[in-house]
């Protein structure tokens, strides 16, 4: 029915709470009376009010009823709270009563609700890093060095990281600064400010790696970084010099190899090349002497099928070479004319090229009157010519 009636019948809400005159609100005491009349009959206990017309019997059937819808919905609840779903990175470690029970792939899972069973989601691919500076270590050549370091890792096992080691992160760096400093002792102070520093981290990611599998910490070390490492700052400027000298020479030394490189190749091949030419030649002499032998032979067989042809035939090439490279003219004047013409522009200019070509030679350019020699000069360089001739066949 309506809250206020026509008429001023009963003025009452819904609660059966009676409102003032007025129009004002209830009373606020009376509000919260009702209200646990209510819940109290439904859990078996008897209102104030008798306005209800039920009898006991019906009141208990009730109650019962709520009861037990109540205590199901509880439990439903309570149950559904032990479903989860693992992302594909991580991993759920399920406690039961605080001790370790399981560990859960990804997934949907249900476990048993706490308090009984609880869950711990451990991210196992997520790449986790600790920057540590370590204190002055001691190298090996008893040298002095700070180091500052970065590692890297991640979880290899979730249930070794959680219940394995107390402090897991606080185990990491301990464990680091333990092997750079066995790692440290082991080198001396050059590899490791210079060109060493790779091989260093890898020995220490190695040796770190070893001790937390002994600890079964469950954390697999990636990567190790030396970010730097430098002497002391008491003694920097000084090592800074030594770096600076030890470029220079690097520097040098890559300069020499450079110009090795550049001569050494060039003098392989000048050596090579005069090598080629000797050969060459000593091919070119021992064809010419096999070929001037080969026609000293032919000659001979020659000379003794006809041996004064051959003489003769001699004789005449002997002269021609001769002849051929002397400036001197020989004219016949038994068999020449009064009037002879001589190219003299001819002959002195292979009289300058003879000159050139042979230094040291004595060059006579003739004039008119060597051209035109008397008869008795003729005849007499003719019968020296004969006595020659005859003398060179004999």
């Amino acid at each position: 029915m309506a809250w206020n009636e026509p008429g001023g019948g009963n003025n009452q809400d819904p609660w059966g709470n009676r409102k003032r005159p007025g129009g004002g609100p209830p009373d606020l005491d009376e509000v919260f009376k009702n209200l646990q009349n209510k819940f109290g009959g439904l859990f078996g206990k008897k209102g104030g009010s008798s306005g209800s017309g039920l009898p006991s019997g019906g009141s208990g059937n009730l109650s019962g009823k709520g009861i037990g819808l109540l205590l199901g919905v509880l439990l439903i609840f309570w149950l559904a709270t032990g479903i989860y779903i693992i992302q594909p990175a991580e991993r759920g470690v399920i406690t039961r009563f605080g001790a370790y029970a399981a560990t859960t792939s990804p997934g949907p899972h249900w476990h048993i609700p706490w308090p009984v069973e609880a869950l711990e989601r451990v991210n196992v691919d997520q790449i986790r890093s600790v920057r540590l500076r370590a204190q002055p270590m001691l190298t090996k050549d008893e040298n002095i060095v700070e180091i500052d370091m970065a590692v890297q890792y991640n979880i290899s096992s979730a249930e070794d990281y959680l219940f394995r080691v107390k402090n897991p992160d606080t185990t990491l760096q301990e464990v680091a600064e333990s092997a750079i400093r066995e790692v440290i002792g082991q080198n001396n102070m050059d590899p490791i400010i210079t060109q060493g520093r790779s091989a260093i981290a890898q020995s220490t990611r190695d040796n770190m790696q070893v001790i937390l599998e002994n600890y079964r910490s469950g954390i697999q070390v990636t990567t190790v970084n030396l970010e730097s490492a430098q002497p002391p700052e008491a003694v920097q400027a000084a090592f800074s010099d030594a770096i600076k000298a030890r470029e220079d020479e690097q520097r040098f030394i890559n300069e020499s190899e450079a110009y090795a490189n550049e001569v050494v190749p060039r003098a392989r091949g000048d050596a090579r090349t005069i090598l080629e030419e000797a050969k060459a030649y000593r091919t070119e002499v021992t064809k010419a002497a096999e070929g001037e032998s080969a026609r000293f032979v032919a000659l001979l067989n020659e000379y003794k099928k006809a041996p004064d042809v051959t003489r003769e035939r001699l004789y005449l090439e002997t002269m021609e070479d001769v002849l051929s490279n002397t400036s001197k003219i020989v004219v016949d004047s038994e068999s020449g004319s009064n009037l002879m013409y001589l190219p003299i522009d001819k002959l002195i200019n292979r009289d300058q090229s003879s000159a050139s070509s042979s230094s040291g030679r004595s060059v006579f350019s003739p004039s008119m009157s060597d051209t035109r020699p008397s008869r008795s000069t003729a005849t007499s360089r003719s019968s020296t010519n004969n006595r020659s001739r005859s003398r060179g066949i004999q």
